[in-house]
């Protein structure tokens, strides 16, 4: 009976709103998509648009490039060339490729230097390093989470600190992993990386990108200073929130009674906009590049337009470590951990951040 009732829990979601503009001085956007280092979708959505610029098109081309190494042992990510090269002179991240964070070992490295590793029991003690047990473990602890900091370590390559993690990495407990690798800095060559690691199997990657004019498209009414919406004049955020989930995901939003895949329907009040235009990116994206295609949306508006609102949604990886900053990430029954902007003309902003069971409410 126990096992039943927990087969018939619903997992824990969790869905944070706020408002702001984007020329207030505690306006949080730049923090929030700062610290949200692992996003492998950028979708964003603009009503009453048939077409995007030359400037906007050319920036989503520019989202990349990441990198896939195959088989790379972990220490190599410790070495002191490695942190000259890439930490100290930009931002990198790494990212375990094809783990799953509740059953495999998993590692992510962060653009502060942070190395973080999420390993099973029996690894986990064969490394010997000091670790903590993962705040998602249950009663039976399964899952140990390492922290270690390049940065500091970095200071120092003859501490015994850096030995023993060395020693660990390279002989007590040898770690390979198949890795997603992104690097921003605008001072050095693209091709720095792949001949950084071409004693290994690299690949480059461009990020891939989905260009679509949506017709006819029912869109909800929004007033900015309204999160819960007002009877008949505007919708509710979360509201919004659903009725984006079903665009990106291509419901039809018709209602037909003889429809037996959805009977959900554009929320209310609503008007239909002849065109909007969609543009989802797939790949390994870094936060800088996010903040670029932002600032980019924000200025949508400087010369008039008819659309009184546009999107900006990110989600992460399923399996990363971390959701935002350093708090611990874990996948239960979804994994998910995204955030949406919608900009509205007066640059007025909501932001929404979603999380699932095992994870810590979003900053």
């Amino acid at each position: 009976m126990a096992t039943l009732r927990r087969l018939r829990e619903v997992p824990r979601h969790l869905l944070v709103c706020e408002k702001s503009n984007f020329g207030n001085h505690k306006s949080r956007h730049r923090h929030i998509i700062q610290t949200h280092y692992y996003n492998y979708r950028v979708s964003f959505l603009i009503p009453e648009c048939g077409i995007l610029s030359e400037e906007l098109k050319n920036l989503v081309m520019q989202t990349g490039p990441y990198y896939f190494v195959k088989n790379l042992p972990l220490h190599e990510l410790i070495t002191h060339e490695f942190i000259s090269t890439f930490i100290k002179k930009g931002s990198c991240c790494a990212l375990t490729y094809n783990t799953n964070i509740d059953e495999d070992n998993a590692v992510a490295l962060l653009p502060n230097g942070t190395l973080i590793l999420s390993l099973d029991k029996d690894t986990y003690e064969e490394t010997g390093l000091q670790g903590r047990p993962s705040q998602f473990s249950g009663r039976k602890i399964m899952k140990f989470i390492v922290s270690i900091d390049l940065m500091e370590l970095s200071l120092n390559l003859d501490s015994k600190k850096y030995e023993r993690i060395s020693w660990s990495f390279k002989e007590k407990k040898p770690l390979k992993f198949d890795f997603l690798l992104a690097w921003h800095n605008t001072g050095s060559e693209e091709s720095t990386m792949m001949s950084y690691f071409s004693k290994y199997q690299i690949q480059e990657h461009q990020p891939k990108v989905a260009l679509s004019t949506l017709r006819d498209l029912q869109c909800p009414v929004l007033q900015s200073s309204e999160l819960e919406g007002t009877p008949d004049v505007s919708c509710r955020a979360l509201e919004l929130f659903d009725w984006l989930g079903a665009v990106f995901s291509n419901v039809d939003l018709n209602n037909e009674p003889n429809s037996f895949i959805s009977t959900y329907c554009c929320p209310q009040p609503s008007t239909v906009v002849a065109k909007a235009y969609l543009c989802t990116i797939t790949g390994f994206i870094l936060p800088e590049k996010i903040c670029l295609l932002l600032e980019h949306l924000c200025h949508y508006y400087d010369e008039p337009k008819l659309a009184p609102w546009v999107t900006l949604s990110v989600q992460g990886f399923a399996d990363s470590p971390v959701s935002w900053g350093k708090n611990e990430h874990g996948f239960r029954k979804g994994g998910e951990h995204l955030y949406n902007f919608v900009i509205f003309n007066n640059q007025d902003y909501w932001l929404q951040m979603a999380v699932g069971a095992n994870d810590h409410c979003p900053p």
